[in-house]
């Protein structure tokens, strides 16, 4: 008997790098995340340690503990978990973008326009070169969804600096004597 459970985007990115890689430990679906999805998607690294062993009592993964040595989980998909990103895939909802911006919440709230500006600048445009360096290493035959994420990323951090570089320039301005 399998568990009955909520999928949630957790659940999808572990099913989803599964899908990608065959099989993972707990440890290699972090290290995996933080080089594919943590470019856009924030979660708690606990996440992908115990998300795994809850699929599998679902029946999403299969679980193989190694019989010696540090005695690893090696999790890889079933067809329950196929079927279940398949199905999560192919349905599309209108789901908003979530943009979770401390910079964001702190210039609505009245920070220093100039002091943030200046420091969200240096932030995006940093992470702007590091995104296109990051394109320039993916092979051309690596697949369109990925190299499509990164576009989109890199598309969001010009439009980001040229706001911040906005704000930095016309606080400047405003705060000159006339």
């Amino acid at each position: 008997m399998t568990d009955q459970i909520e999928l949630t985007p957790t659940s999808h990115i572990v099913l989803g790098l599964l899908s990608m890689s065959g099989q993972a430990t707990p440890y290699d679906l972090k290290q995996m995340a933080a080089r594919t999805v943590g470019e856009f998607w924030t979660l708690p690294h606990s996440q992908l340690y115990s998300e795994p062993a809850r699929l599998a009592r679902a029946g999403y993964l299969t679980e193989q503990q190694e019989p010696h040595g540090r005695r690893r989980k090696l999790y890889s998909l079933t067809p329950r978990g196929q079927a279940a990103l398949t199905d999560w895939l192919g349905t599309f909802t209108p789901e908003p973008y979530m943009l979770r911006d401390p910079a964001l919440l702190k210039l609505f709230f009245g920070a220093d326009l100039h002091k943030l500006a200046v420091v969200q600048l240096e932030t995006h445009r940093q992470k702007l070169t590091g995104y296109e360096a990051l394109r320039g290493q993916i092979p051309k035959e690596a697949p369109i969804g990925p190299r499509l994420a990164l576009e989109l990323g890199i598309r969001h951090e010009r439009e980001t600096v040229n706001f911040w570089d906005e704000q930095a320039r016309s606080d400047k301005k405003k705060s000159r004597p006339a």
